[in-house]
């Protein structure tokens, strides 16, 4: 998976959990629970269908990572297979 393919996955991830947000919009470190008004709920059905649709195995410990669009496209990259 190359980052312009993660990116547009995060993206996608988040538009299925927030339908009505702007993604178009979010800079690369833009904190999601700020900028999109993400709860914890919201956070974690984004991190359950970015695993899902990655299909990259996403652990409790790897959620820090994924709270911007870098962090989550880097992350990934670095764990896609």
């Amino acid at each position: 998976m190359n980052r312009t393919d993660a990116l547009d996955m995060v993206r996608e991830s988040i538009s299925s959990v927030i339908p009505d947000a702007d993604v178009a919009t979010l800079e690369p470190d833009d904190a999601f629970r700020d900028v999109l008004e993400m709860d914890s709920l919201d956070f974690l059905s984004f991190v359950e269908v970015l695993s899902e649709r990655s299909g990259v195995r996403i652990e409790d410990e790897d959620t820090p990572r994924l709270t911007t669009l870098s962090g989550s496209a880097d992350f990934l990259v670095a764990h896609a297979r």
